[in-house]
């Protein structure tokens, strides 16, 4: 009987490692298969560090900034920023873009306005507030100039973060932080 009990000692072990193995090849395959589909239906990483995302443009499909750089200098390219905020870029002489957008929402009761390229300004038709090229006001009744965030360019996609240190027109922390 002493025989018996240790021999299905052994049985009871090699069934438990081919359930072992057996279930380890099952895992791997299914994970392997599994894996890919994963990779399909998870969207691709639109964050990035300090809060920055991608800028996108009408329809929510992040914009190159290949797209943008094709217009001549000082052109000013709208798109969906920080929070879905309508920003400018700015495309400079040495055809990169500005390190600044400039969010387009009035500071006086947040209409969106276009940048009027023969004036030269960004002008609210609602109350008639109008920025200059860096988004200060020129006339009210808005009194406070118009946000800004950082414009990063890395590897052909624009990244936009917010702005939180001091405010190169004024001087002063900004008012949005």
């Amino acid at each position: 009987m002493e025989n018996n009990l240790s021999f299905d000692q052994t049985s009871l072990s090699r069934r438990q490692l081919l359930n072992f193995l057996t279930g380890s090849t099952v895992a791997v395959v299914a994970g392997s298969a599994l894996y890919p589909a994963a990779k399909f239906f998870t969207p691709p990483k639109e964050t990035g560090e300090g809060g920055a995302i991608l800028a996108k443009d009408k329809l929510g499909n992040p914009i190159p900034a290949s797209q943008i750089l094709e217009n001549p200098p000082e052109t000013r390219a709208l798109v969906a920023g920080l929070a879905g905020e309508p920003t400018y870029l700015v495309v400079t002489d040495a055809n990169t873009l500005d390190g600044r957008g400039i969010v387009d929402n009035c500071t006086h009761l947040g209409c969106t306005f276009p940048w009027n390229e023969t004036a030269e300004q960004f002008q609210c038709p609602c109350h008639g507030s109008r920025y200059d090229a860096e988004g200060s006001v020129v006339r009210g009744p808005a009194n406070r100039p118009l946000k800004l965030v950082h414009v990063a360019v890395i590897d052909n996609a624009i990244w936009l973060s917010p702005w939180t240190e001091t405010d190169p027109r004024t001087g002063e922390r900004p008012w949005w932080v």
